[in-house]
């Protein structure tokens, strides 16, 4: 059964996000919220948990796992960015935007883009993705909460209790969460590309 957390979407609770990490160091695997939508999460080293999010996802090798980062310290490590991207980036973050780019030695071969060796990355503007990021201490890897058989994300902690509650090891409840993913941009050919319209203005890349 998944460990329900109630947690203050402005003010979230230490010891709450404490028990989490805990969870996450043991391999677990989380429901949380982002400035998106859910996602789901786990640690940078739990080889289980990238398979867990497979089966719930039912997602092939050419999925773009996403590393949720605290800030772009943390980001610099897991991807290859040069000035001018740096620089768009840096624009629009925090925010509501995934940036697919080259994957350094940091990041597992067995989540990164199996032709491309690219790897999706962000920085949330959420508070309570941010408190579990600092009190992790590392980039949390993840993929939105859109299960198979749904065409929007699922946008209530119960529900998403309810409905994993035997495949997933907790569920972060903040409130209401959006149901518009990020805005996804491929900088790694340099160019901006856009591959998929979500929550981020578009205005700043086209």
């Amino acid at each position: 059964m998944a460990r329900y957390f109630d947690v203050h979407p402005d003010n979230p609770q230490r010891r709450s996000i404490l028990q989490v990490v805990e969870l996450l160091r043991q391999d677990g695997l989380i429901a949380y919220p982002t400035d998106s939508c859910f996602a789901l999460g786990c640690q940078l080293g739990n080889r289980e948990g990238i398979d867990r999010i497979r089966q719930i996802r039912q997602l092939d090798d050419r999925h773009h796992f996403t590393l949720v980062c605290q800030d772009f310290a943390q980001l610099g490590q897991f991807v290859y960015v040069d000035n001018d991207v740096f620089r768009a980036i840096k624009a629009v973050t925090p925010g509501s935007y995934t940036f697919i780019l080259p994957a350094t030695k940091e990041v597992p071969r067995r989540m990164q883009h199996a032709k491309k060796k690219t790897v999706g990355v962000r920085i949330p503007d959420h508070t309570v993705a941010q408190a579990l990021l600092a009190e992790l201490g590392e980039p949390l890897l993840s993929s939105t909460l859109l299960l198979p058989d749904q065409d929007e994300p699922m946008t209530q902690g119960w529900e998403i209790k309810e409905r994993l509650d035997n495949v997933i090891d907790a569920v972060i409840d903040s409130g209401e969460c959006g149901t518009i993913p990020t805005t996804v941009i491929d900088f790694s050919q340099g160019e901006p590309e856009i591959v998929r319209e979500g929550a981020g203005d578009l205005s700043r890349f086209s």
